[in-house]
């Protein structure tokens, strides 16, 4: 077992917005460390500034060198996972260790489709974008603003 592990109930990693995630965390480590953070969060990675949300974190106080904890989080209901040409959302559970920093990510899938959402100007049918600079169309509905 590694330092540090996320298991996911029935190793669920496509969800649906809204949905209950559970699973457990798990930590063997050499000196019991302050605390364990466990963080569901959602990021962007590609071209321009990156944006980052946190959503929840649940913290594990004095969780001692060895042991497992359950966990259930409540997805919101947006923003959905999608990839483009340019920029990506992604959706992570993160466990990390203070003071040593040590860390595990575990990413997931939020879509109502089953699956992450690609972006295709060919297949978006009109600009995600109108007027004024204001978000609309389908990226809105992906960033869940409607």
């Amino acid at each position: 077992m590694d330092k540090l592990s996320i298991h996911l109930s029935n190793d669920e990693t496509i969800c649906t917005p809204g949905q209950s995630l559970q699973g457990s965390v798990q930590w063997r480590l050499e000196t019991a460390p302050e605390h364990l953070k466990l963080s569901l969060f959602w990021y962007t990675s590609g071209k321009g500034t990156r944006d980052v949300d946190v959503v929840e974190i649940v913290t594990f106080d004095r969780p001692g060198t060895l042991g497992s904890k359950d966990f259930s989080f409540d997805l919101p209901l947006g923003p959905y996972s999608f990839s483009g040409r340019l920029i990506s959302l992604i959706w992570a559970l993160e466990l990390t260790c203070s003071p040593d920093s040590e860390t595990v990510r575990r990413e997931i899938i939020v879509s109502p489709t089953g699956r992450e959402i690609i972006l295709d100007s060919a297949s978006a049918g009109c600009s995600p974008w109108q007027g004024g600079g204001a978000i609309g169309g389908p990226l809105e509905s992906i960033l869940g603003r409607r």
